[in-house]
């Protein structure tokens, strides 16, 4: 009998979790509780980390896991790292919902970078008012360019001071291309960093920031282990149904 674990926590694993109760699968869906009120699913639900590889080894032994569904953030390094060496050790197998990166279009004007402290030396000297579209774990390193005005956008309301003042838009996406409009023209936005995401849900801030003429610093995805991957909930439920090679 098939029993799916679903590492969730994006808008692509919750589609990927309403079919998978559609269709009768038994699942469950982990939230890695970096939200403090995530959103409902259909099917059981897991909030918190592991503890490495071995608590999710040990999690996929204990409960019969069959098949694991790697659905987080592009960015989620560690828990997508921890997810091969698990499913290797406990001979599961695994496979990835993973949103194609998006792609420069004519007019977008992107420095890309390596990763956030290469983001904050691309930032210019001269004082500047920045978009931080990268979420509250990573905006430590800006501190670095205290001349810049920071707008920062949250799920949450953040708990702890934050290491610069800055501007906080508590917001759950996803947004429209008027409203990034209107948010960076209020503000006075001339500089948006973002990670490379994908998908449809954030997009908006990209293309507004090519409508406006305005320069994204953007940090590419980290690197991953070798692992089959798709970019659609149809494929994933094809290979949970009849355990079809998709290919990597």
């Amino acid at each position: 009998m098939t029993r799916a674990l679903i590492l969730g926590g994006t808008a692509d694993a919750s589609l990927l979790a309403a079919a998978v109760a559609r269709a009768g699968i038994q699942a469950i869906y982990s939230y890695g509780g970096r939200t403090r009120a995530p959103a409902d699913q259909p099917l059981p639900t897991r909030i918190g980390g592991f503890g490495g590889v071995s608590g999710l080894a040990d999690y996929i032994r204990r409960e019969a896991i069959t098949h694991v569904i790697d659905a987080t953030h592009p960015f989620a390094a560690e828990m997508s790292r921890n997810a091969v060496a698990a499913c290797a050790e406990t001979g599961t197998p695994l496979i990835a919902l993973e949103r194609a990166p998006w792609s420069k279009a004519p007019g977008d004007d992107w420095i890309e970078v390596v990763d956030v402290n290469a983001a904050v030396a691309a930032l210019p000297e001269a004082p500047a008012k920045v978009f931080l579209a990268i979420g509250r774990q990573h905006i430590a390193p800006f501190a670095m360019k205290p001349q810049h005005t920071y707008t920062l956008r949250f799920v949450d309301p953040p708990e702890t001071t934050l290491p610069f003042p800055a501007d906080v838009i508590v917001s759950r996406g996803p947004f429209t291309l008027n409203g990034e409009l209107e948010m960076m023209r209020m503000r006075g936005i001339m500089c948006i960093v973002a990670r490379n995401s994908g998908g449809d849900g954030a997009r908006a801030k990209i293309d507004a920031a090519r409508m406006l003429g305005l320069p994204v610093i953007m940090i590419s995805r980290p690197e991953l282990p070798e692992r089959q991957r798709v970019e659609s909930a149809a494929e994933i439920m094809q290979w949970l149904s009849h355990r079809t090679c998709l290919g990597a």
